[in-house]
């Protein structure tokens, strides 16, 4: 299924921790609560296994299925945004982590992949976003606390996918 997804942002982020407290920040909403916007990860540890982000008030914001499920080193699910109401008609994509040893660090390689041509209105959101939500994954990790980060999807963005026919 993964080879018709190509490479359309990564994003590479060393963190001063271990490869496990860095997996456990990625799949356990105890982290993800603090720095992914409040939303609670659910993930079924299990090849074929569902993924989801849930927003605070309950709503599903993003459901997949997991791809790759290998503790504490790489994590791939298939990512289907459900919220907002206008973003449910774009192409599910692949999120990849991969996680590895870094001299006394982790770096940390998310990957977001897709399988049609993406404008660049529509990857500028995740261009914009990803960094702000891994960096609060970082400071968490190396500080305690993650910076309460507050964005929205850019303008450009929402007008691309309310013009998009798919």
């Amino acid at each position: 299924m993964t080879a018709r997804f190509k490479p359309k942002t990564v994003y590479v982020t060393y963190i001063a921790s271990t490869p496990e407290k860095v997996w456990q920040a990625l799949t356990s909403s105890e982290f993800t609560r603090k720095y992914f916007w409040e939303r609670d990860v659910e993930i079924e540890p299990k090849r074929g296994g569902a993924f989801m982000l849930r927003l605070p008030d309950g709503r599903i914001n993003v459901q997949g299925k997991v791809l790759d499920h290998d503790p504490p080193r790489r994590l791939s699910v298939t990512w289907h945004v459900e919220w907002p109401e206008d973003f449910r008609k774009l192409p599910e994509c692949v999120v990849t982590y991969d996680i590895a040893p870094a001299d006394g660090a982790v770096r940390l390689t998310m990957t977001e992949s897709h399988s049609w041509d993406v404008p660049e209105a529509i990857l500028s959101g995740g261009r914009m976003g990803w960094p702000a939500v891994l960096s609060g994954l970082k400071s968490l990790l190396e500080t305690g606390t993650a910076p309460a980060i507050q964005m929205e999807p850019p303008k450009e963005m929402i007008e691309a996918i309310r013009r998009l026919k798919v």
